[in-house]
């Protein structure tokens, strides 16, 4: 993608990751022309009352003490018992649901669709917030109803900033260096670490696309679990040529050597670490996988069904990445799964990777290999490639 983007304020994709991404702000006005809210306050307050939804309520005011969360899912008696003002409900992966939101993520696609993590939809009445806060990762913020205004600050923040005794990381002390409000359509682009405070002006839904950061802590515990439980028990440390030492108190530097040339061996598989790392940044945050079809199909019927339907959409319930590492096979990354593939298969895998919507256009010749139609089928019956729904966009 080179072209100069509405979606980034006139810059090229790369001119915003070399001056913006995880450096500094960006504001956009009229960033999506004519966006509009594909869900109202009522459908989302009715997302947030199922079981299998990620939601949350934060009430400023009202509540047992100030800033107080409840988790969902929520009685819809909760929502009319709500005050007037001063509270915020917030719906995780909501592109899960609305298949607007899934084609919404299209526009970001300047990002490695590893590091997207969801599009979170928040609703707030007039004076509703979540309070000043940080986050450690990179987020758009997009105005989908009403307005909002956004305060920001750029200094450093204090790790003993906060309110203590509630359950929210909400900033005690918020100077803010800059003050926008953001209408519908508008966007706003924030780096990790930039302390930010949104206040509904009016009845409001903000849009935001959030991205993975994964801790250091996680990549190595995880990695090290890989590890560990590939393990025979009957590996274990020896010594056979151990020497009399003068002092057996002592870890000598001999047993050093073989603990670290041990723990050194373990991490320096670079395929076995590249192999973990596409399994577990397509694994599902929220553990809910993706529903294979009621009725399975073979890959004759899947490639009749596919010409007749005239495309297909990847499902919001699996992610998909691949690793091409220059050998006879490229590795298709799906759910936590990996999927060997031949590598005359790499561009039509690497479209499938790289967009939800596609059609038969989209695979070319590869329609006619049958080792693509058979991953395809294989992808269809589990569940990670689906028909597009009728009233779908």
């Amino acid at each position: 993608m080179t072209e100069h983007s509405p979606l980034l304020g006139g810059l090229t994709p790369a001119r915003f990751l070399a001056d913006h991404w995880q450096k500094k702000p960006l504001l956009v006005r009229n960033a999506l022309p004519g966006f509009t809210t594909p869900i109202s306050p009522d459908e989302l307050a009715g997302l947030a009352c199922e079981e299998e939804v990620e939601s949350r309520i934060v009430l400023e005011r009202d509540g047992p003490q100030p800033w107080a969360l409840e988790t969902g899912p929520f009685d819809e008696d909760r929502f009319a018992q709500l005050p007037e003002t001063h509270w915020t409900l917030l719906v995780q992966e909501c592109n899960k649901y609305l298949p607007e939101l899934a084609a919404l993520l299209e526009s970001f696609n300047f990002i490695p669709n590893w590091r997207i993590d969801d599009v979170m939809v928040s609703y707030a009445p007039e004076h509703g917030s979540v309070g000043p806060h940080m986050d450690q990762y990179d987020v758009f913020l997009i105005q989908g109803l009403g307005r909002r205004r956004w305060q920001i600050s750029t200094e450093p923040v204090a790790d003993d900033n906060v309110i203590p005794g509630i359950d929210l990381r909400i900033m005690r002390d918020f100077q803010a260096t800059d003050d926008w409000v953001l209408a519908p359509g508008d966007m706003l682009y924030l780096p990790p670490g930039v302390a930010h405070y949104g206040v509904a002006l009016e009845d409001c839904m903000t849009f935001s696309v959030g991205f993975r950061t994964p801790t250091v802590s996680e990549l190595l515990t995880g990695f090290l679990d890989e590890v560990a439980s590939g393990l025979d028990d009957r590996q274990r440390y020896h010594d056979p040529d151990l020497p009399l030492q003068s002092h057996p108190g002592e870890i000598t530097a001999g047993a050093r050597t073989r603990v670290r040339r041990i723990i050194r061996d373990a991490l320096a598989d670079d395929a076995a670490i590249d192999h973990w790392f596409g399994r577990y940044m397509t694994e599902s945050k929220s553990g809910q996988c993706a529903a294979p079809p009621a009725q399975p199909l073979s890959a004759d019927a899947f490639l009749q069904q596919l010409q007749a339907t005239g495309g297909l959409w990847r499902s919001e319930y699996a992610r998909f990445s691949f690793i091409d590492d220059g050998g006879d096979e490229i590795t298709l990354f799906v759910d936590g799964q990996a999927w060997p593939v031949p590598r005359a298969l790499a561009a039509p895998v690497a479209r499938l990777c790289d967009r939800r919507r596609l059609g038969p256009g989209d695979f070319d010749e590869a329609l006619q290999d049958a080792a693509f139609i058979q991953l395809l089928s294989r992808l269809y019956n589990a569940g990670y490639i689906e028909w597009p729904q009728k009233d779908g966009t």
